[in-house]
């Protein structure tokens, strides 16, 4: 059994801490949007590539 899924696991390794650096849920929360924000980001470079991202951008 799973402790948790892949949404919730890969940004928790990533951050290198399975504490947030933040105290109140407010801030969690927002910690916690900045981190998916940028796997996200980091996904789409990855599936993507640098070029088309950049052609997206520029249209």
């Amino acid at each position: 059994m799973r402790a948790c899924g892949h949404p919730f696991g890969t940004p928790k390794a990533r951050m290198g801490s399975p504490h947030f650096l933040t105290k109140t849920m407010p801030r969690v929360s927002t910690e916690m949007a900045l981190h998916v924000l940028a796997y996200n980001l980091t996904r789409v470079l990855t599936i993507m590539g640098s070029k088309a991202i950049l052609k997206a951008i520029a249209s």
